[in-house]
């Protein structure tokens, strides 16, 4: 007896609990570990446990002897089985009878429909700016000719004969521990207890029909690829009364002919000759409201990077926008004509020989610009 754990230990209880809280306690614990609910190494040892020690505890009788000597004080008091014999009908009506919506007299209560999913694509300005968009969709809705009673009008459903009007059906297994009961909605009628004996016409006595039905989307500003816009209650619709499922709008967003996104600032690489990179120029740059003036400042190398304040992507959940990332790339021209190139020609012999490795003192190249602006 000097090995076997304290059943007041085992329960998670003071030894001056009263018999309402060591219940609830040992409901608690036979719910968690279950061995048709828990999957725990060590909890078929465990259940077996707690029933032992409910079964002393829950006993006036023995549980006098076992305050006063212990185990010890327990021996000779007859039969110690523990597999069997407790009140176990209110636990397994939470492990059984409660799962999908079952209510405590046995029928099936009101049962939420399903979500749908809608895949909407969208330009990479309405991303940005935002927008309102029609969708149409087909879904299921309850039947306008039954109803949803499944039946055909002038009819009514009856008592279902299988589960005799209580929306499941038992099926009784032995295990270690006795008959276990387990509960599952009834297949004739779906958990309702009623039959319908003359289908509705229309719905075929699903109770549901498809639909088309034109939704209207408000499409916040800012939004991104896989970015998913809740409509309540326009998903399917519920069963025996219950509210309709969720529609989830899921976004996707076109590539831009020379937009890209990084989070929320934009990114642009922008053309410029040779002669704008070397003596400076005033050029303008798209940005997703409209061209913005920009200076180039002289002797502007290829991958430079300019920062245009808040033309980018507005912060979806607050306030400001992002910042448009404007990166240089001086054209070199693959054609010339004879004047351009007489041109460069004479210029080239004012220049030293420019045929030498470049030194990378700081690292500033384009890669490490990129990353310092970008924050990669």
């Amino acid at each position: 007896m000097a090995d076997k754990r304290d059943y007041y230990e085992i329960l998670g209880v003071p030894q001056d609990t009263d018999p309402s809280t060591l219940k609830n306690a040992y409901r608690r614990l036979a719910k968690k570990l279950h061995p048709d609910v828990s999957k725990d190494v060590g909890a078929d040892a465990r259940f077996k446990e707690i029933n032992e020690a409910y079964g002393i505890l829950s006993d006036p009788e023995k549980r006098a002897a076992y305050d006063q000597y212990g185990h010890a004080g327990l021996q000779g008091m007859g039969n110690m089985d523990f597999s069997g014999g407790f009140p176990f009908d209110d636990i397994f009506d939470q492990f059984f009878g409660g799962f999908g919506g079952a209510r405590r007299d046995g029928r099936r209560g009101a049962r939420p429909g399903t979500d749908l999913r809608y895949d909407l694509t969208i330009t990479f300005e309405e991303a940005v700016h935002g927008a309102t968009r029609e969708i149409e969709i087909t879904r299921p809705e309850t039947c306008s000719r039954c109803k949803g009673s499944r039946a055909e009008p002038g009819t009514s459903p009856s008592r279902c004969s299988q589960c005799n009007g209580s929306g499941e059906v038992r099926q009784v297994r032995q295990t270690f521990l006795g008959s276990m009961v387990n509960v599952n909605a009834c297949p004739n009628c779906r958990g309702s207890g009623e039959a319908v004996l003359s289908p509705c016409k229309q719905c075929q006595g699903n109770g549901h029909e498809n639909a088309r039905r034109k939704l209207s989307v408000k499409i916040p500003a800012g939004v991104d690829d896989e970015t998913q816009i809740r409509l309540s209650g326009e998903g399917s619709p519920g069963d025996q009364g219950g509210p309709n499922g969720n529609l989830y709008v899921v976004l996707s967003v076109t590539p831009h002919a020379f937009f890209s996104r990084r989070q929320t600032d934009i990114v642009v690489e922008l053309e410029i000759n040779v002669s704008q990179a070397a003596l400076g120029a005033e050029v303008m740059v798209p940005t997703i409201d409209g061209e913005e003036r920009l200076d180039i400042p002289p002797g502007t190398q290829p991958g430079e990077i300019f920062r245009l304040r808040g033309r980018g992507v507005p912060h979806v959940r607050g306030r400001g926008r992002g910042d448009q990332i404007v990166i240089t790339a001086v054209v070199v021209p693959t054609e010339m004509t004879a004047d351009q190139r007489r041109i460069l020609t004479e210029l080239d012999k004012t220049f030293e020989n420019g045929a030498k490795p470049r030194e990378n003192k700081h690292e500033k190249g384009f890669f490490k610009q990129m990353r310092d602006v970008l924050g990669l």
